[in-house]
């Protein structure tokens, strides 16, 4: 019994860990975002951001590569074969002085890290059921979003005694320990029963059905949109705080205590999901989401920033909400998929994370002297979320575990 228990435990600290190194390559790099600019000379603080969304959309795109190949040839090749794809990423990000060739780098060091991210996520499918598996994803969840909490410190840290290039090496003995982890102790969870030739047409026939399942459609849309805004503010967060504000080395503490907001409320979330079901919890988040951005946009309309303290109240609200939505939305959208899990969760994220790219870099081309247009944008893709959540039905609930 010892062993199972622990094995299990093992099982969810790995998993974790196989998220965290994206959350990682994304976060620590933050504080040394002008430092990485200034060096491969950057116009300015706008086109830092990319630094932060480009990843963002590898790991869009790698979802739709890594998702059904895992479903043919098994969970752990494509594993490894996403994270050789970050090593060479990594490689280029480390030796480049072209600010174009660090962005192709980050974009490829997203497609990497898809595979990690989207298997770990296959593999608790694979081994778990029901709702111990939503307990243990929920687990999983948790241990990942204390990355971002301790990131942009270690971040700091490494910056300030060996330079941004240690960041890059860093991520990647880090990552290559918990591989070397991964390929010691985790067997192949996918059965050989279960394993599907590789064919375009199954990929083409998910697809179909997915885009024809029009809740599934609208809860992808909306998890892009609040992926949208939460991005607009992890890549400009630097800026805001450490320019705008002139908190210097204290920004990996705001961040901090930001993170805790969202893992915090992720789990209350799961705690009370159950009880009050997600489409309840949504539609009063959503409208936290947008009230709160409006009071903020009112407020502070002339554009001159508030006290951070009263930022932090407003951001703290904000992220709270956007909690509840993350999960929620990605579990509304996959509800109705069962029989096209594999094809339906990689659709789902690659169009969610793909959408957020664009809206969180033209957001962000706005934020240079105040927050203002950060909360402009929230309130606005907050606006078009709940049109886009109204025009759903509601779901009856237990309806679809009838089947």
């Amino acid at each position: 019994m010892q062993n199972q228990k622990r094995s299990q435990l093992e099982f969810v600290v790995l998993m974790a860990a196989l998220m965290s190194i994206v959350a990682l390559s994304i976060d620590a790099v933050l504080p040394a975002l002008p430092e990485i600019g200034d060096y491969l000379s950057s116009v300015n603080e706008t086109e830092n951001q990319k630094l932060i969304t480009a990843i963002f959309l590898g790991l869009g795109f790698g979802q739709l590569i890594f998702g059904p190949l895992s479903d043919s040839f098994g969970r752990k090749p494509m594993v490894y074969f996403g994270f050789a794809v970050f090593v060479i990423a990594s490689i280029i990000c480390i030796t480049t002085r072209n600010f174009e060739m660090m962005l192709f780098g980050r974009v490829l060091q997203g497609v990497g890290l898809s595979s990690p991210r989207t298997m770990s996520t296959a593999i608790v499918r694979d081994s778990y059921s029901g709702d111990h598996m939503a307990k243990i994803l929920s687990i999983v969840t948790m241990t990942f979003i204390l990355v971002p909490v301790i990131a942009p410190m270690l971040g700091q840290f490494l910056l300030n005694h060996f330079g941004w290039h240690s960041i890059f090496t860093v991520n990647l003995a880090f990552g290559s320990l918990i591989i070397l982890w991964f390929w010691q102790r985790q067997p192949e969870t996918l059965h050989e029963k279960y394993k599907k030739t590789f064919r375009f047409t199954n990929f083409k026939a998910g697809a179909i059905t997915f885009f024809r399942i029009k809740s599934a459609v609208i809860y992808t849309l909306l998890s892009g949109l609040v992926t949208g805004s939460f991005m607009v503010y992890l890549s400009t967060s630097q800026q805001i705080f450490q320019v705008q504000y002139e908190l210097g080395d204290l920004f990996p503490y705001i961040f901090a205590s930001l993170a805790i907001t969202i893992g915090l409320s992720t789990f209350l979330n799961s705690a009370i999901v159950i009880r009050f079901g997600m489409w309840n919890l949504v539609h009063i988040a959503l409208i936290v989401f947008v009230v709160n951005s409006l009071i903020f946009v009112i407020t502070f309309w002339s554009g001159i920033n508030p006290p951070i303290e009263v930022l932090m109240v407003f951001l703290m609200l904000q992220f709270a909400s956007v909690a509840f939505l993350f999960g929620n939305y990605r579990a509304l959208a996959m509800e109705p998929m069962g029989h096209i899990a594999g094809v339906g969760a990689a659709l789902n994220g690659f169009i969610s994370t793909v959408m957020a790219v664009p809206i969180a870099n033209f957001i962000g081309s706005f934020i240079k002297t105040s927050v203002l247009p950060l909360f402009i944008g929230f309130f606005v893709t907050g606006i078009i979320g709940l049109v886009l959540f109204y025009s759903v039905k509601k779901p009856i609930r237990g309806a679809y575990h009838k089947n």
